[in-house]
């Protein structure tokens, strides 16, 4: 199985979630939102194929990590591919956070995309707004994205919203 990166993967973030933080980029978004973050990442014929496998070991063999955080591009675009790494790296015990244009109330609808949510901790939902952006939000670009707690919002069937504490 393989997954389209928009690049390899960064180390040491502390932007992309709580802790200190791999994060995988992932390449391919159709949301386009103006002023994204990222829009190199928005072709799906951009950055390159990697192995699941070949990833998940890159991954693991970094020390001193909190989590692993997916981005890009939208994770939600290769979501079977991304629940294969997800899935290998829970099973190490790793914390994952992931960035998404959907909104959670889409990616429950959607067969793919729940089976990758069932290994993500917390995730951070909704198109980046360029009218609410602001500098002063924590691990988010605009006011109307979420920080949600999956796993309690799967159990309870509805947004849960992840606290910091």
């Amino acid at each position: 199985m393989k997954i389209r990166l928009s690049s390899p993967i960064d180390t040491d973030s502390v932007v992309d979630g709580r802790g200190l933080r791999t994060v995988i980029w992932c390449q391919g978004c159709s949301h386009a939102c103006p002023g994204c973050h990222n829009p190199d990442t928005h072709s799906f014929t951009g950055g390159f194929e990697e192995d699941v496998e070949q990833l998940v070991n890159e991954i693991l063999a970094v020390q001193m990590q909190s989590g692993v955080t997916f981005s890009g591009g939208d994770p939600m675009m290769q979501a079977a591919s991304c629940a294969y790494i997800a899935s290998a790296l829970k099973e190490r015990g790793t914390n994952i956070w992931c960035y998404t244009g959907f909104t959670f109330e889409e990616l429950v609808a959607r067969d793919d995309c729940r089976q990758f949510l069932q290994y993500i901790d917390v995730l951070v939902d909704g198109k980046f707004e360029i009218a609410l952006k602001s500098y002063d939000l924590l691990f988010k670009g605009s006011a109307n994205q979420r920080i949600i707690d999956v796993p309690k919002s799967l159990q309870q069937n509805k947004v849960v919203l992840y606290q910091f504490i």
